[in-house]
């Protein structure tokens, strides 16, 4: 009755939230006399703080992470930074069946075991279809609490997804360390509770620290980005290895991105104008459509030698032999999004994709090459996106001047909240779904590439307003506040 009842005061803004109302929070009451860290919230840096883990101590980590792109890729990154630091560590990621992170876990060679999505809230927040919550949240954490049992983690990290919610709070009942990683600039309802029981919360942006009752408990540390995107790759390289044939001639590089399963609204912009500009302007588009959109945009786009119409960028370093065989749609994307030199034969429907003896994803259509998200990053000179908040940090990274089309689709308006953030920190250009039409994106495009100096001026804020070091400030604060436990 406890947790309804904090339902029940959680305001759709957690930013409207204040700190005297967890007085009243009675469950959570024990966990939140123990003693707090306070950081400075403007810190940025890796810290200096010595870990003195041994590199011969197997450090135990479960991870709760899935449901998309935005929540696996922070997840893998804090792992791999670990991992650096500390070889002898052990992963266990998990997550739910039949899911994107079911594939893309694996494929990174990470231990991965799932339990059935249960705990699901539904808005609105009294509703009929919440009343049986309670008992899914205690029919999960006991799930959970097996598998925490087998693993015995040392922490466990939650960076978003159906599936954190449960195994941090079975975490928390068991003693174990819990921090959570949120990465858009406003929290939703699970990672804003879970902040009351979370021994830290590393956040992406300073304005978030107000979204959480117990401030002192944030780390402001960026979100951690891939290495293989932050790994410099010159632009003429990366250009050559999606348009062969382009030689190191003029022609600036224009990136549409549309998230996984792309963005029609974005597609059917671009439709009534990306043939003039690449005859016009010496343009060439790398254009990302999504899955679901592919086969009705190939049929619609006219081939021309500086396009490349693809259905997703993949990111990540291969597949391994545990990721041969398809699980549906969610998984074909997992794979796609996290897999390399994957080769993608295009359908309608995705039931029948078998992988050959070589690993390559088979299927019958065409066949289509899928460049590294990594390398059009590098070779772009503009990013047409959505404001994911992973995306918005890759854009950081790479200081790259950007179009941000928010989707109106997000739960809590997190994009539209992350685009405003990157148009104050990074001068990104901001076009709502309401604005979004052929003539204000193509004006946008024309204005942002014919400047030379205010591309120049968008890059080097983003740059400064990047967080490179995120991963290893998030790992190295992961293993002082292990350190810190084994000491007491």
């Amino acid at each position: 009755m406890a947790f309804i009842s904090l339902l029940s005061t959680f305001p759709f803004y957690p930013s409207l939230s204040t700190s005297s109302s967890t007085s009243n929070l009675s469950f959570l009451h024990l966990r939140l006399l123990k003693p707090t860290y306070c950081l400075s919230l403007k810190q940025s840096n890796t810290p200096e703080t010595d870990t003195h883990f041994s590199q011969n101590d197997a450090l135990r980590v479960a991870f709760a992470a899935g449901g998309t792109g935005g929540h696996i890729s922070p997840a893998v990154a804090i792992a791999d930074e670990l991992k650096i630091i500390n070889p002898a560590s052990q992963f266990l990621f998990v997550g739910s069946p039949n899911s994107m992170e079911a594939t893309a876990i694996p494929s990174f060679g990470f231990d991965f075991v799932s339990v059935p999505t249960l705990v699901r809230l539904f808005r609105p927040l009294v509703s009929l279809r919440n009343l049986f919550l309670p008992y899914y949240i205690i029919k999960s954490v006991l799930l959970c609490n097996s598998i925490l049992e087998d693993f015995d983690p040392h922490i466990v990290v939650g960076t978003g997804g159906y599936v954190s919610f449960p195994i941090c709070l079975a975490a928390v009942f068991k003693g174990i360390k819990v921090v959570i990683q949120e990465q858009n600039s406003v929290p939703g309802i699970a990672n804003w509770v879970l902040s009351f029981l979370a021994d830290k919360v590393f956040v992406a942006f300073n304005s978030t620290v107000e979204c959480f009752p117990r401030k002192s408990n944030c780390v402001v540390c960026g979100n951690p980005v891939r290495l293989s995107v932050r790994t410099f790759v010159s632009k003429e390289v990366a250009k050559l290895k999606f348009f062969p044939k382009s030689g190191k001639g003029e022609g600036k590089v224009l990136l549409i991105l549309g998230g996984s399963l792309g963005a029609n609204a974005i597609n059917i912009a671009m439709l009534n104008f990306y043939y003039k500009m690449l005859m016009e302007d010496k343009l060439f588009i790398i254009w990302q459509t999504g899955v679901e959109s592919f086969n009705e945009m190939e049929s619609l786009v006219k081939n021309h030698p500086h396009l490349l119409l693809t259905p997703l960028l993949l990111c990540g370093d291969g597949c391994n032999d545990e990721v041969k065989r398809f699980i549906g749609k969610d998984a074909l994307l997992g794979l796609l999004l996290f897999g390399n030199r994957t080769m993608l034969r295009g359908e309608e429907h995705f039931n029948d994709v078998l992988f050959d003896q070589s690993h390559t994803l088979v299927s019958p259509v065409c066949d289509l090459f899928l460049e590294s998200m990594d390398l059009a990053y590098a070779a772009a000179d503009l990013v047409v996106s959505r404001a994911g908040a992973m995306t918005c940090s890759e854009i950081l990274a790479t200081g790259k001047p950007a179009i941000l089309i928010p989707s109106p689709n997000v739960a809590e308006g997190h994009q539209l909240k992350n685009a405003s953030l990157m148009a104050d920190v990074a001068g990104s250009r901001v076009i709502t779904e309401d604005e979004l039409d052929s003539i204000t994106l193509g004006t946008a495009i024309e204005d942002i590439l014919g400047n030379e100096g205010l591309m120049a001026d968008m890059s080097e804020r983003a740059r400064k307003a990047a967080k490179p070091s995120a991963s290893a400030e998030i790992a190295h604060q992961i293993l002082s506040l292990i350190e810190s436990s084994a000491a007491k």
